[in-house]
């Protein structure tokens, strides 16, 4: 189709290095989607050939949802899937909007919480879409956080062998992480995420005024994954953290734009990954910074609402810069420097000494990270840091020195 030139919009190409990007300004068609052409709307692309897609970032995208959804769709029928948290806020309007386009509508809500992450739900979300007659041109739609992310684009990957799915996320940690990249899954007793597939949606809306209604530990739960990237390769972006928390936290009108540079920032640094390493063979994971130590937390807590996974991750990478000061590799400033920002916004920065099985111990939080998905040839991978900005990937850790740290943390 010919361009028209009074339509100018912009993209955001992904590429060198992780947080750094190529703005390009290009002609847009007529047709184009309208969150592309909107100022109050930021698109980015994630790269992956004949399976890219948008993530579109702004406020008041649920408003225009169907709008944004119905050019994705196979045929106008979707099956969502949400929880009951999210389901009294957004379920009606969102339905309502797609069935004035035409499309039909179904849904399951799940109980908020990562408990809803196990088998169990999964089995639940299946058989009620096998019972609404899903066919395999019907689209999932994850309507909520993370745990919704999760637990629908895995429903997704393996009902009818697969059927296309789109991201709604309404939580800073879903926004920011889960719902960019295609990772889906459930928990296990043993650990976390450890039944999954990488399937990627075919739409990612990140509305940012839902934010305003997440209760401030769910948003300091996001805000811990926000962090994870400046801690990663973005020094820049961890000290503009340490000067603008106050601000991002702080609610209201006056954080929007705050949340926004947030939530962009950390969805170009995983665009830019995903691209690069869709199934975690190289650098993707160095994303699970903190997530090694997290998720042995998680598992001891029982995936409950003792500790919610970005307070594990906040905790895990605390453990991680105190680990790799212990080993030498990085200054002991820098490690003081990353608790005690965390510390200040109010994250946890010290493992809890009981769980839901009793005392945690570092020999328990140690067996669990022995299942880790990113074990390899039986050696745990552990992602450390020389410094902020300076993260990487190695599995020569001694594990006297891991339980040293651990044990340390607790005694704190």
């Amino acid at each position: 189709m010919a361009p028209d030139a009074g339509h100018c919009g912009r993209i955001w190409r992904i590429d060198a290095p992780l947080h750094k990007f190529v703005r390009e300004f290009f002609v847009t068609p007529p047709d184009t989607n309208p969150a592309e052409t909107d100022p109050a709307t930021e698109t980015l692309t994630v790269a992956l050939g004949t399976r890219a897609y948008p993530i579109h970032v702004g406020r008041g995208l649920l408003a225009r949802a169907a709008e944004l959804i119905v050019p994705k769709l196979a045929r106008p029928r979707i099956y969502i899937v949400t929880d009951s948290h999210v389901a009294p806020l957004y379920l009606q309007p969102l339905v309502t909007q797609l069935k004035a386009a035409g499309v039909r509508c179904d849904h399951t809500i799940v109980p908020a919480g990562e408990a809803s992450k196990d088998i169990g739900p999964l089995a639940q979300v299946l058989n009620a879409m096998i019972a609404a007659r899903c066919e395999r041109s019907t689209t999932v739609v994850a309507l909520g956080g993370g745990v919704i992310g999760d637990l629908a684009g895995f429903a997704a990957s393996i009902l009818l062998r697969g059927v296309p799915f789109i991201q709604i996320p309404t939580t800073l940690l879903s926004q920011v992480d889960s719902s960019v990249g295609g990772k889906t899954g459930i928990n296990m007793p043993a650990g976390k995420n450890l039944i999954g597939t990488f399937y990627q949606p075919k739409l990612v809306l990140a509305d940012t005024d839902t934010l305003q209604t997440l209760p401030r530990r769910e948003l300091l739960a996001g805000y811990a994954e926000v962090a994870k990237y400046g801690l990663i390769d973005d020094a820049d972006f961890w000290a503009w953290l340490e000067q603008n928390a106050s601000g991002v936290l702080g609610g209201g009108e006056a954080s929007h734009a705050l949340l926004r540079r947030c939530i962009l920032t950390s969805c170009r640094a995983k665009a830019r990954v995903v691209a690069d390493d869709e199934r975690e063979a190289g650098a993707r994971a160095l994303l699970n910074l903190g997530h090694t130590f997290g998720h042995a937390l998680e598992a001891e807590t029982g995936y409950g609402a003792e500790l919610l996974h970005g307070e594990g991750v906040a905790i895990g990478m605390v453990l991680a810069f105190d680990l790799s000061a212990r080993l030498g590799l990085c200054p002991p400033e820098d490690a003081a420097r990353v608790r005690e920002h965390l510390r200040s916004v109010g994250l946890p920065v010290r493992p809890p000494r009981a769980g839901r099985f009793g005392p945690i111990t570092p020999k328990r939080l140690i067996d669990h990270m022995g299942q880790d998905k990113k074990v390899k040839d039986g050696a745990v991978q552990f992602i450390l840091a020389r410094g902020i900005g300076k993260a990487f990937i190695t599995a020569d850790v001694p594990m006297a020195k891991v339980e040293e740290t651990l044990a340390a943390a607790q005694a704190s």
